[in-house]
C-alpha cells in the first residue's frame, strides 16, 4: 500500500477547524452553539463590494496577471500611501489569501532546513505554512502575566543562527490581540538589520486597534526597504473573508521579482474576488469607524465577564479581536471537545479554540483557548455565562 509523504503526516492539525465534527453532531442534537473558535466576523461585507460583483459588464471570466491587475495593485498602494505606508504598484502581489502570501514569503526567502523566529503563541497556520515549505519555526515566548508583550532582545539575538532566515510577526496578533508599540517595532528593525534578516509582518489587522493607540508599519519605518515582507488581506479588514484575496508588500526588488515566480506559477489570483476587493477599497471611514467601536464595546463585554470566574486568567487585547484565556483545566483539547460532546446548559453550549496549537513549544498553552468576539455582545454574555458552568461542572 503506498504511503503519504512524512511531509502530510507531520502537517498539524487546525486548532480552528478540528472539532467541526463535534460541533455538527452537537448541531445534530439540537443544541446551539456559540461559535468563540473562528474568527469570521458577522459584521456585513461593505455594500460597494458586493455591488461590484453584481454589477459586473465582463463577457469572459479571464485570467488577471499573475501579480493582480495593475488598476487594483494602483489602488492599494493609494490606500497604503493614505497609512503613510510609501508603496507602489510594482511592490504589490496580490495573492489568493494572506495565507498564499505567507507561502510565497517562505518560499522566496527560506530553503529546506531555514528557520524563522516567531514569538508565540502566534497563527496557528504558521505552523502549517512552515511544514509545507520545510521550515523551522524557532519560537521566543511571550506569556500571558506580560499581557504577551515583545520578549526582551536577547531572548530572540540567542536564537539566532546560521540557519535564522527571518523574524515573524502579526501585529495585531491573531490569536493575543497584542498591538506591537513604535518602540517594539523599531527594536525588531534594529535585531534584522544587524544580523542581516528579514522582518516578516502580518497586518492584516491593522485597522483594528482600541483604547486610542494606533497601529505602526514595518514599512513606515526608515531603512526597512530592504528587510521587511508586509503580508495584508481583505478578509478581516472588510469583512470579507470569503474572497480570499490578500497581497504581500515589499520594497525589495529581489523579494518581488522572486515571489512573482511563485505567483505565475499558480497563474493568477481570482477575478471576481479582485473586482470586489478593488471596490471595497472604497469603503468610507464611516464603517471602520462604527466597526472598531463595535469590537472595543464587545472586547470589554467579554473581558469582564470572563475576570469574573473563577480561576479564569485573560489577556486584554490591543487590536484585532482576539484573546487568548487560561482556564483552570488541564487540557483544554480535552475540554474543549467535552464542551461539544457532553455538555449543554439548557441546550446551549460553546466552541473554542484550544491554544495548544498556536504555539509550537511542546506543552505550553495546553490549558488555554483562544476566543474570538465576533459575536453580538448579548451572545457573548451568554456564552461566557455557560463556559463558567461548564467550568464549574467538567470532570477535569
Amino acid at each position: 500500500m503506498p504511503s503519504v509523504s512524512t511531509k502530510g503526516q507531520h502537517m498539524p492539525e487546525s486548532p480552528i477547524r478540528k472539532l467541526v465534527p463535534y460541533a455538527e453532531k452537537a448541531y445534530k442534537a439540537n443544541k446551539t452553539v456559540y461559535h468563540l473558535n473562528i474568527g469570521q466576523p458577522d459584521i456585513k461585507s461593505p455594500k460597494i463590494a458586493m455591488d461590484a460583483v453584481t454589477l459586473h459588464s465582463l463577457e469572459v471570466l479571464a485570467y488577471t496577471r499573475s501579480e493582480g491587475s495593475e488598476g487594483y495593485r494602483q489602488k492599494i498602494s493609494g490606500y497604503y500611501k493614505s497609512k503613510s505606508i510609501p508603496v507602489g504598484a510594482e511592490d504589490i502581489i496580490v495573492t489568493t489569501g494572506g495565507s498564499e502570501a505567507l507561502l510565497f514569503a517562505m518560499g522566496t526567502i527560506c530553503d529546506a532546513g531555514d528557520e524563522i523566529i516567531i514569538p508565540e503563541p502566534f497563527y496557528a497556520n504558521y505552523n502549517g505554512f512552515a511544514t509545507a515549505s520545510g521550515v523551522k519555526i524557532v519560537p521566543v515566548i511571550s506569556k500571558i502575566e506580560d499581557n504577551f508583550a515583545l520578549p526582551p532582545i536577547a531572548d530572540f539575538e540567542k536564537l539566532i543562527s546560521p540557519k535564522t532566515k527571518a523574524i515573524l510577526i502579526c501585529n495585531p496578533g491573531n490569536p493575543t490581540g497584542y498591538l506591537y508599540s513604535k518602540e517594539e517595532i523599531k527594536t525588531l528593525a534594529n535585531i534584522v538589520k544587524k544580523h542581516n534578516l528579514f522582518l516578516v509582518s502580518d497586518e492584516v489587522y491593522r485597522e483594528f486597534t482600541y483604547d486610542g493607540l494606533e497601529h505602526y508599519s514595518i514599512l513606515q519605518e526608515p531603512g526597512m526597504d530592504e528587510y521587511g515582507i508586509l503580508i495584508d488581506s481583505v478578509s478581516k479588514r472588510y469583512s470579507m473573508c470569503g474572497a480570499r484575496i490578500g497581497c504581500l508588500v515589499s520594497k525589495n526588488r529581489q523579494v518581488i521579482a522572486t515571489a512573482l515566480k511563485f505567483a505565475q506559477a499558480r497563474l493568477s489570483p481570482p477575478t471576481f474576488a479582485q473586482i470586489a476587493s478593488e471596490a471595497a477599497l472604497e469603503t468610507p471611514q464611516e464603517y471602520f469607524d462604527e466597526v472598531i467601536k463595535e469590537y472595543q464595546d464587545r472586547r470589554d463585554t467579554l473581558i469582564s465577564h470572563l475576570k469574573k470566574i473563577p480561576g479564569v486568567i485573560v489577556g486584554v487585547p490591543k487590536g484585532a479581536f482576539y484573546c487568548i484565556v487560561q482556564l483552570p483545566v488541564k487540557n483544554s483539547d480535552a475540554f474543549a471537545q467535552w464542551l461539544l460532546e457532553k455538555f449543554d446548559l439548557n441546550g446551549e453550549t460553546v466552541m473554542v479554540a484550544p491554544a495548544g496549537g498556536f504555539y509550537s513549544t511542546p506543552g505550553v498553552g495546553l490549558n488555554q483557548v483562544r476566543i474570538a468576539y465576533v459575536l453580538n455582545k448579548d451572545s457573548l454574555i451568554r456564552a461566557v455565562e455557560i463556559l463558567k458552568v461548564a467550568l464549574e461542572q467538567y470532570p477535569d
